[in-house]
Formats: structure tokens, C-alpha cells, sequence
């Protein structure tokens, strides 16, 4: 598993749309359908990241909170099960559950979407306003398993929190980083 950090993306970027299958309820899901009018943030994460199963409550309890404010949070796996097997649906779905995520976690089997994001890393976060335009393109905090750092969400948070104020991000954003997505043979990333 190589150490990667986050692909750099303008802000602005349009998030693109998707339609992928959530691995609890087994439902067909697009971005279109999910997406809040406030603020979206969508992730991608896996089930057997050392650096996302450091973080993995700190996420439930995010979006926990967020969402009564009118965000909607939006986890996606791109990894290839078929060499990784712990990051299939099923184990995914296990991971939701064990984790109380109470939003949807979508399974990207033919890793278009990671592509269309241009998705490097888990746990990578992006943070798109009610028009679906980028506005946070990084990390959660400087929680690590590697480190003592505490899983407050702080980097995401501030962001959040400029967004449902309708406020501009002047913050520098610090690039997502972890694992690498476990790409497909002959699969270009980008």
C-alpha cells in the first residue's frame, strides 16, 4: 500500500454525476437523486485502510452532525475487491453497519467514478456547495494512526462551516492522504 496524497483539483470543479449501487440496501443511486441543495460532501474511503479504520467513528459522528443541518454526506469504495477482497460490497456493508454510517455507501465495481473525481487516495474528502461546485478538495484533520493527533474533524469541519454560511474558504486545504485506491490491471487512473 503505497502512500499517496490527494490529486489537486480547482476549485469550482463540478462534481460528476453517478449512478452507483449502495452496498446496505442494495439500491441503484445517483449523485443527482442523493445531493443536498446547502452542501454535499462526498468521500472516498474502504474497508481495510489503516488511516480510514482510524477514522471511521470520527466520520459517523460528522455526518451525524451535519446532516441536521442539511448536509449530505456520500461514501464511495473504488478499490478492486477481486485482488482485495476486504473491500467488496459485502465487507463494505459490514463496515457501515459496524461504524453506524446512517448515509449512503456507494460501491464503485468499474472505478469510472474515482476517475471522473480523479480519486487518489482513502480517505479522501470533497466538499461541494448547493450547485455541486467544489469547495473543499482534502483531509478530515490531522488524525492518523500514526500519529496522536485527535479526530475532531477540524479541517473538514471549518470548511462546513463557511459553506452553510454561504462564506468563501480562505483557508490553505491540506491534500487528503493514506492509501492509494487499489486500481484494476490495465485500469489508468487518469
Amino acid at each position: 500500500m503505497a502512500y499517496t496524497f490527494s490529486t489537486p483539483l480547482p476549485m469550482g470543479f463540478v462534481a460528476p454525476d453517478f449512478e452507483l449501487t449502495e452496498v446496505v440496501s442494495g439500491e441503484t443511486m445517483t449523485l443527482n437523486e442523493l445531493k443536498s441543495d446547502l452542501a454535499t460532501v462526498i468521500l472516498f474511503i474502504c474497508n481495510h485502510c489503516p488511516y480510514v479504520r482510524h477514522i471511521n467513528s470520527g466520520i459517523a459522528k460528522l455526518a451525524k452532525e451535519y446532516q441536521s443541518k442539511g448536509v449530505v454526506f456520500i461514501a464511495i469504495s473504488a478499490n478492486d475487491a477481486d485482488v482485495f477482497p476486504d473491500d467488496g460490497p459485502e465487507f463494505l456493508k459490514q463496515q457501515a453497519l459496524n461504524n453506524g454510517f446512517n448515509f449512503p455507501y456507494l460501491y464503485d465495481s468499474t472505478q469510472q467514478v474515482a476517475k471522473a473525481y480523479k480519486a487518489a487516495c482513502t480517505p479522501d474528502f470533497y466538499l461541494f456547495d448547493g450547485q455541486l461546485a467544489l469547495q473543499y478538495h482534502g483531509r478530515m484533520d490531522a488524525a492518523s494512526h500514526k500519529n496522536n493527533e485527535i479526530n475532531d474533524g477540524k479541517d473538514i469541519r471549518n470548511a462546513l462551516e463557511k459553506v452553510i454560511k454561504g462564506q468563501p474558504i480562505v483557508e490553505p486545504q491540506t491534500p487528503g492522504s493514506g492509501c492509494n485506491i487499489k486500481w484494476k490491471a490495465g485500469v489508468s487512473p487518469f
